[in-house]
């Protein structure tokens, strides 16, 4: 038993080391001298697709209610407080329907994380000290403003009905929320 245990061992730690020893850079990163190209993890999804355009919906979704909670927590600001409500209840909303439109739609699935723009803007909250309002007001006005584009994009030439309704939906509610952050201190 110890004998194959160890064979094992030897086998996963001789791949490894030969993965680590013909690591190269992606063509693209040497072309352009980046050390670090975009990823599977890291490249943002191409919005024109059904999948693409789902992974920014529910990742938009996800920023939105987690930027709310930790603003009904670091604000001092009613009107702050009231907004984050306001998106928890709706993009919980909002995640239901498009859970919905994607059972429809096939072919596509939610994801289980947020891009990491997103958690680097939830990164930016936690740490933003006295200027938590400021930095959360135009965070919201940035992020509805590339949602409402999104909604508007898919609701005029996606190519999923069940998809294209969802955007169609949502779109007005969002122009709403992007009203409201505008007006936020």
């Amino acid at each position: 038993m110890k004998a194959q245990l160890l064979i094992g061992l030897a086998g996963a730690l001789a791949l490894a080391a030969c993965n680590n020893a013909t690591e190269t850079q992606e063509p693209a990163a040497q072309a352009t001298g980046d050390i670090n190209p975009p990823t599977a993890e890291t490249a943002l999804p191409d919005t024109s697709t059904p999948q693409g355009f789902v992974d920014a919906a529910a990742s938009s979704d996800m920023y939105e209610i987690e930027a709310a909670k930790i603003a009904e927590q670091r604000s001092a600001n009613e009107k702050v407080k009231s907004f984050a409500q306001m998106m928890i209840t709706d993009h919980t909303a909002s995640t239901q329907k498009l859970k919905a439109a994607v059972a429809k739609a096939g072919g596509v699935g939610l994801p289980l994380a947020m891009q990491p723009k997103h958690r680097t803007d939830l990164d930016a909250l936690v740490a933003a000290g006295d200027n938590f309002d400021a930095l959360y007001a135009n965070q919201q006005i940035a992020a509805h403003e590339e949602a409402l584009a999104l909604l508007k994009s898919q609701a005029a030439s996606g190519a999923s009905e069940p998809l294209k309704a969802f955007a169609s939906e949502t779109a007005p509610i969002v122009e709403g929320h992007l009203s409201h952050a505008r007006e936020l201190p």
